[in-house]
């Protein structure tokens, strides 16, 4: 990570002030990854954050341009920005579960409706972990936290047959790929592949929040028992008995059959334009 923080991240920003143990420097490094592998370099990209740990943690890090935005709202500002850009920049978001799932899910699906070129990087920690954890979108069911002392009751986006990717494939996303934290090179290719797609791709990436999810679910901060866990479901072999929630992971969905929603407007100007200019010629002659 020094290499990669050296090269991309801004040196005062760095080391991080995430929690020790914190999932989400293992989420940034991969994306750092994927960039480096692809041989993107600052001025190739730009980086927007959303609220939370996800954007307190990645928000002014990228030495290229960075924006943040309002707690679920940065896909409508890297809409305008994907029509004002040149098409080869790229656009990377890395948001919370609450900044995708919940208070932005709104704005997701209309870019995904849209096919609209970004790329989208949830680091889903299982909750509102920085107002304290109480438990969100993704919450594992049973679990304790702050708004959910007697074991969380209210269905989630990844269990119990919903899933959120279902919902987003049914906007019209065309690439979407679901990873854990404690995942490698595996998760560094989708993200990859999420970058390099022309149009709405989204990489969901799901690890236990140390200090209240884990804490309050399981009594314990210990990030080798938290890393534990999320390991045993990640990938169960079949017939492997594993309680509550578990992760199969992989790409989930990959489509590129749908015209990126900036190249269409881009054509209908041109031929606007050019219907103006022969309007304006036949004037003159």
């Amino acid at each position: 990570m020094d290499y990669l923080a050296r090269k991309y991240l801004r040196a005062r920003k760095i080391p991080s002030s995430a929690c020790s143990g914190c999932g989400l420097g293992q989420v940034h490094k991969k994306v750092l990854l994927a960039i480096d592998e692809l041989g993107l370099t600052t001025g190739d990209i730009v980086w927007g954050t959303g609220i939370g740990c996800s954007g307190r943690q990645t928000f002014n890090t990228w030495q290229g341009d960075n924006f943040a935005g309002t707690h679920g709202r940065v896909y409508a500002i890297a809409t305008g920005l994907r029509l004002a850009l040149p098409p080869e920049k790229k656009i990377i978001l890395t948001v919370g579960d609450g900044d995708a799932f919940g208070i932005g899910l709104l704005h997701l699906l209309h870019s995904a409706r849209r096919n609209v070129d970004m790329t989208v990087i949830v680091a889903d920690n299982f909750g509102y972990q920085s107002t304290g954890g109480q438990y969100g979108l993704t919450t594992p069911s049973g679990a304790v936290t702050d708004s959910s002392p007697y074991g969380m009751q209210d269905p989630n986006w990844v269990q119990d047959g919903r899933d959120i990717l279902d919902i987003l494939r049914g906007a019209g996303a065309g690439f979407l790929a679901r990873h854990t934290s404690v995942e490698g090179q595996n998760a560094v290719e989708s993200i990859k592949q999420a970058i390099v797609f022309k149009g709405f791709s989204l990489v969901h990436i799901a690890y236990p929040c140390i200090t209240n999810f884990f804490g309050k679910a399981f009594g314990s901060r210990n990030p080798v028992a938290a890393y534990r866990w999320i390991t045993e479901r990640t990938n169960p072999p079949a017939g492997q008995n594993v309680d509550g929630i578990t992760f199969h992971t992989g790409i989930y969905h990959a489509a590129e059959s749908r015209p990126e929603f900036s190249a269409r407007l881009r054509k209908l100007t041109e031929a606007l334009q050019k219907e103006g200019q022969d309007e304006t010629d036949g004037d003159l002659n």
